[in-house]
């Protein structure tokens, strides 16, 4: 655990991470998007605890005398009662991935590849007015307003898809929250 959480204080930095992503031949590619953030220390922890907390020993103890080995302890017992986590660390990917827009600016080069963060921030930033350009205050106006127009409609383009998904994950939250609750 204290290695684990030695990696969250202390990580390689930006450059080095450039460096193994070039030396891999991901550059310009999907890849480089997924790779380096294919897991995350703070989701391992939190996996861990669950496991920890919900799952007795006494599971592992009955199943290894069945002869159970540790892959199919895994996947036949653990991964069936551990629903709720593994939606909610999903969520957490995929939020992460849909908001992730620094890596593509590093890593990308041709716009085919780009993700919508990246679109959408070079429609914002290609729209910004410089004030030399207006001449009188009524055009200054109007082009203020549909700036503003064009930011708030770009949040909700990029809001609609995780709140069209959240309602099919919302069941695991909920049962997650009962695993622990009182029954009567």
């Amino acid at each position: 655990m204290l290695l684990f959480v030695f990696t969250m204080l202390f990580n390689g930095g930006l450059i080095p991470t450039y460096l193994i992503v070039k030396d891999l031949g991901m550059i310009d590619t999907v890849w480089s998007m997924l790779v380096p953030a294919a897991l995350s220390v703070w989701n391992v922890i939190i996996m861990r605890t669950y496991f920890q907390t919900t799952i007795p020993n006494e599971l592992l103890e009955a199943s290894q005398l069945d002869g159970c080995s540790d892959f199919r302890f895994l996947r036949s017992i653990v991964l069936p009662l551990s629903g709720p986590i593994l939606a909610v660390i999903a969520l957490f990917y995929a939020v992460g991935h849909w908001n992730q827009y620094f890596n593509a600016m590093i890593y990308l080069k041709r716009a085919d590849l780009y993700p919508l963060q990246l679109v959408l921030r070079d429609i914002l930033v290609q729209n910004e007015v410089n004030i030399d350009m207006l001449g009188d205050a009524k055009t200054a106006a109007a082009r203020q307003g549909l700036r503003e127009l064009l930011k708030y409609s770009l949040i909700v383009v990029t809001s609609v898809p995780l709140l069209v998904v959240y309602p099919f994950l919302q069941k695991f939250f909920v049962k997650g929250v009962m695993i622990g609750s009182i029954k009567g």
